[in-house]
């Protein structure tokens, strides 16, 4: 793999063990519960700018798992050796 690539994982992966980005998880997680209630959307701008928000909100929680998977599969390739 790319030492810069490597760097790059290396120092995610040092951020998403922080006490900070568990904080950020944890509140992540209850703003993802009270988006995905959509009782109180009354039009479909509403509804559409909820969806967003839903999307980035999954996305980012999924961002460590992702991350691993990622260069798990980088290191298996060899191509990127």
């Amino acid at each position: 793999m790319d030492k810069e690539l490597q760097r790059y994982y290396e120092e995610r992966f040092s951020m998403m063990v922080t006490a900070g980005w568990a904080d950020l998880m944890d509140d992540l997680k209850v703003m993802l519960d009270q988006y995905s209630n959509i009782n109180s959307v009354t039009d479909d701008v509403t509804l559409q700018f909820r969806k967003g928000q839903v999307d980035i909100l999954k996305y980012i929680l999924g961002l460590k798992e992702l991350s691993e998977r990622t260069y798990e599969e980088l290191q298996g390739d060899p191509q990127n050796i």
